[in-house]
C-alpha cells in the first residue's frame, strides 16, 4: 500500500500542499521540528529543502510508511510514533507540523494536548486538513465510482475520514480545548495534475484504506474497471487537472 500511495497519489494529491506547507514552516524559522503522520515523506523532503538547517524528526504510526519514508527523506530522523502518546520529552520542539494527518487521530483533543506538551513555550503547531468532499474534484469522482460499483453499502472512507474533519470551527474548538491559541486559518485551493485517470484510480484503490474495503466486498478487477469508467466520464482519460481545497491552521502553544 505505501508503494502505490507514493507512486500514484503523492505527486498528484499531496505534493502541491507539501510545497505550500513547507514554505509556511520555513517562514517561521524553526530550529527543532517534529513532523507527525509523515507518510512516505513528501512534506519531509520539502521541509528539508526549504529549511536545510532544521533538526527534523519525522514520525508515522505505520511502520511500513516509516520504512519507505526514511529512504525517501534520509535527512530526517525517522521514528514510529503514536500522536496520542508521543515518545518525546516536554518542550523539545519549536514547531510541530502535520500534513493531512489530524483527521486520523482517534482522539484529536488528546493528540493536540500531546503536541502542546512537546512544544517549547511559544512553539507553533502548523497543519492542514481537507475541506468538505465536494471541494476535491478527484475524490468526488472516486466516490461516485465506488457508489456505482457498490450500490448497496459503498465504502465511505473518503467522506467520513479524510473529509470528516472539515469544519474549521470544530477544529478551532479542539485546539482551544488542548490549550492552543489559533493564530491563523486559511482556505487554500490548489490544482492536482494527473497524467492518467486510470493511474489515479489505481492509487486510490490500492494505496489507501479503501483497498481493504474493496477486497472485503468482492471482485477487485470489476470494481477497478467500474471506478475508472466513472472517473473517466467525470474527469476525462487524462492528463487531467482538478481543484482540491484544504484548510491550513497555525496555532501557538
Amino acid at each position: 500500500m505505501p508503494g502505490a500511495y507514493e507512486q500514484y497519489l503523492v505527486p498528484v494529491i499531496f505534493r502541491p500542499f507539501a510545497e505550500d506547507l513547507a514554505a509556511r514552516a520555513a517562514a517561521l524559522n524553526p530550529g527543532r521540528v517534529l513532523e507527525l503522520a509523515a507518510g512516505t515523506g513528501v512534506l519531509t523532503s520539502h521541509l528539508l529543502a526549504a529549511a536545510p538547517s532544521v533538526e527534523l524528526t519525522a514520525t508515522d504510526l505505520n511502520e511500513a510508511m516509516v520504512a519507505l519514508g526514511s529512504t525517501r527523506a534520509p535527512g530526517a530522523v525517522w521514528r514510529q510514533a503514536d500522536a496520542q502518546q508521543l515518545p518525546f520529552p516536554d518542550g523539545g520542539f519549536d514547531l510541530v507540523v502535520c500534513q493531512f494527518g489530524v483527521m486520523f487521530f482517534p482522539d484529536r483533543v488528546e493528540a493536540f494536548r500531546e503536541i502542546n506538551r512537546v512544544l517549547a513555550p511559544g512553539g507553533r503547531f502548523l497543519f492542514n486538513t481537507w475541506a468538505p468532499l465536494e471541494t476535491h474534484a478527484f475524490e468526488v469522482a472516486l466516490q461516485a465510482g465506488l457508489e456505482r460499483a457498490f450500490p448497496v453499502d459503498p465504502p465511505r472512507f473518503f467522506p467520513t475520514v479524510p473529509h470528516g474533519y472539515s469544519d474549521p470551527a470544530v477544529v478551532a474548538a479542539d485546539l482551544a480545548a488542548a490549550g492552543f491559541a489559533v493564530e491563523d486559518e486559511q482556505e487554500v485551493t490548489l490544482q492536482g495534475r494527473a497524467a492518467s485517470t486510470a493511474d489515479l484510480a489505481t492509487g486510490y484503490l490500492t494505496g489507501t484504506p479503501v483497498r481493504a474495503a474493496v477486497e472485503e466486498r468482492g471482485d477487485g478487477p470489476a470494481v477497478r474497471a467500474t471506478v475508472i469508467e466513472e472517473m473517466t466520464t467525470r474527469l476525462g482519460p487524462g492528463p487531467v487537472t482538478a481543484p482540491m481545497t484544504a484548510y491550513v491552521f497555525l496555532a501557538a502553544a
